[in-house]
């Protein structure tokens, strides 16, 4: 072993585990080229930055795509295998363009091998830097030349790699989609007002899906297929022009030439489904699949049959669906969650599977891991146990973490999931673990608008926004209390997004339920907020509230934490990123100006990017004062 290898062995020995779970390399779930299965591309922070990776699993070959400053994450393959598209945007505001270059290394750099390629401790070297530190090399040039910057809205990649299908998205324009040919000026096919984007191209790219929101409810879109001069084929719309809260998604066309049949997800039993739709005939096959909670699929590479995702009470599992026999048959998966899977050629399913007690792992049902990072490896953390708690609404669902071998009561961390339209599951997250590490219980709780338990859950919190998922929040915050878990002295309210934006208003609607709040990129000022987020967000704002804050005005004030800063009793913590075009900063600063109008105790981190970190040292950081905030503020 070298002295540095040495120095390096000491330094991982020295380092606690919390910091270990944030500093081992992981990686996605690789996505394969339809057409060149052996080529694929993932995401790893192997270089302490989340970046692209093309991977030749042929030869074992990896290279380092993208090498910004801040990270990239939006990256797609082309059918063929020999283009990779990724999305440029500037410090992490998510309003950019796209590029492209060759999924073979540009010969300014060297392709190396699987181990050098994701070796944490290996030189990140210029793999697709030019010196200036924006990643952009000259074999990165615009994929769609003509095309002005805007927010990203899908993307369709033609099967030759010379075709494609671009959604954007601009607060001047609206939605627009264009068709992108090489060599050739984009084709404007779609533009509306409301927010849409692309959900597919068939396979022999005679067909376009698009999801649409053009009757005003952004949370439950329509879906119309067009072709490439942009006439229409059909429409499928399950909102009745808005009357009606049911919502469509894409998931994609059969891979077949000359198959008209799109996989769609619809609501209208009260959850997500699959159906079969062929957009040529309009004939509409229901699977009608007897699982509880939501179901999503893809398809088998030959279109025989559909991959069937699962997911129920914080946990999913994987199945296959034959469309001839209509015979379902599960596909073993150890119990946790499936966060993305993808069947290959050969019939075998690969899955990207964690749970709160094992770091998560790409999987085969080989029974071979399929992508294994070498390096330091992520420590475990402890099981969740659940908790269902009688709330306003019904019975909310809640995710418990403690250290092994404490008793109640503990000092309790409250952490609420972003979204709203999300879920916490029993999956591995860095984040409650290092809170337990430091001696804290967890809970976690799937509030009214939480995905996974329904539609009328998940739709439940419209007009009285905010307040209806701390109702639920206070019921389970009783429960913790009563059954001796947690120290009513010593409660955490915290979260990032979303959750940050309920940690605020809790602090403030609920002043003496909470000992102090720690919150991440939040919605502060809910009306500044709506005038200065992207657009589709204001869609979003428009659906849940029933208006602007011109139209409804009392409803923005009834859910906007601004309302009630001078409530707040709690010592306030605010992380955020000052590009976030989601929850941008200058109505975080209208609520940070009344705190300090009165003095009241609060700390404020701004850090140069968008909503949230790629960079694994920035996020330690951040963890390490939200840790240190906790400790000098809580009572001992």
């Amino acid at each position: 072993m070298t002295e540095s290898n040495g120095s390096i062995e000491q330094q991982r020995a020295a380092m606690p585990d919390w910091e270990k779970r944030f500093r081992a390399p992981r990686v996605s779930l690789p996505d394969w080229a339809e057409d060149a299965p052996h080529r694929a591309l993932f995401v790893s922070n192997a270089t302490g930055t989340y970046e692209l990776y093309a991977w030749d699993r042929g030869t074992g070959q990896q290279r380092q795509v993208t090498n910004r400053a801040n990270g990239t994450t939006d990256g797609v393959l082309s059918p063929d295998g020999e283009w990779i598209w990724w999305f440029d945007d500037k410090d992490g505001d998510e309003f950019g363009i796209w590029r492209r270059q060759r999924f073979t290394a540009p010969k300014s750099t060297d392709a190396v091998d699987g181990d050098a390629g994701l070796d944490a401790d290996a030189d990140a070297d210029a793999d697709a830097g030019d010196g200036d530190g924006d990643g952009v090399t000259e074999a990165d040039a615009p994929a769609a030349p003509g095309l002005e910057p805007s927010y990203p809205g899908g993307l369709a990649i033609g099967r030759d790699g010379r075709t494609a299908v671009v959604g954007r998205s601009t607060d001047e324009d609206g939605s627009t989609i264009h068709v992108v040919r090489l060599g050739e000026e984009p084709v404007e096919i779609y533009r509306h007002r409301e927010s849409a984007g692309v959900g597919d191209l068939s396979h022999d790219g005679s067909l376009i899906a698009v999801e649409h929101t053009e009757h005003g409810d952004a949370m439950h879109s329509a879906l119309r297929v067009l072709r490439p001069d942009g006439s229409t084929v059909t429409e499928l719309d399950d909102t009745k022009g808005g009357t009606v809260e049911l919502g469509l998604e894409v998931l994609g066309f059969a891979p077949v030439d000359g198959d008209t049949r799109l996989l769609i997800g619809h609501q209208r039993r009260g959850r997500w489904e699959p159906l079969v739709w062929d957009v040529a005939t309009g004939e509409e096959t229901d699977l009608a699949l007897d699982l509880p909670g939501d179901v999503a699929a893809e398809w088998y590479p030959d279109g025989s049959a559909l991959l069937i995702a699962h997911s129920f009470e914080a946990r999913s599992d994987l199945w296959r669906y034959d469309l001839a026999s209509r015979e379902l048959v599960q596909v073993p998966t150890p119990q946790g969650t499936v966060s993305g899977a993808t069947a290959r050629p050969d019939g075998t399913v690969e899955y990207l599977w964690s749970s709160a007690a094992e770091p998560s792992v790409v999987r085969s049902t080989t029974g071979e891991i399929v992508l294994d990072p070498p390096g330091l490896k992520s420590p475990g953390s402890v099981p969740v146990e659940d908790v269902w708690v009688e709330g306003p609404g019904g019975r909310v669902h809640a995710l418990i973490q403690k250290p092994a071998g404490t008793t109640g009561p503990l000092p309790t961390v409250f952490d609420i999931h972003g979204g709203p339209t999300w879920h916490d599951s029993d999956s591995f997250a860095a984040g409650p673990a290092a809170w337990v590490d430091h001696g804290y219980a967890v809970v976690r709780i799937n509030y009214r608008g939480s995905t996974g338990y329904g539609r009328e859950w998940t739709d439940a919190l419209k007009h009285r926004v905010g307040l209806i998922e701390l109702e639920d929040i206070a019921a389970v915050r009783e429960w913790a209390v009563t059954s001796g878990l947690a120290d009513p002295a010593r409660l955490i309210l915290t979260g990032g997004s979303w959750g940050g934006y309920l940690t605020l208003l809790g602090l403030g609607t609920q002043p003496d339920a909470w000992t102090l709040g720690i919150a991440a990129v939040p919605v502060a000022d809910y009306v500044t907020a709506y005038h200065d987020e992207m657009e589709a967000l204001k869609a979003m704002d428009r659906t849940l509230l029933g208006g602007t804050p011109e139209e409804v005005p009392e409803r923005f004030e009834a859910s906007s934490p601004l309302t009630y800063v001078d409530a707040v009793k709690a010592p306030v913590y605010i992380s955020a990123g000052v590009n976030d075009p989601r929850c941008p900063i200058r109505q975080i600063d209208n609520y940070v100006a009344r705190l300090t109008a009165r003095s009241a105790i609060h700390e404020v981190y701004r850090y140069d990017a968008g909503h949230g970190s790629l960079v694994v040292d920035e996020r330690i950081k951040q963890v390490k004062l939200e840790l240190d905030f906790a400790t000098r503020h809580l009572p001992q």
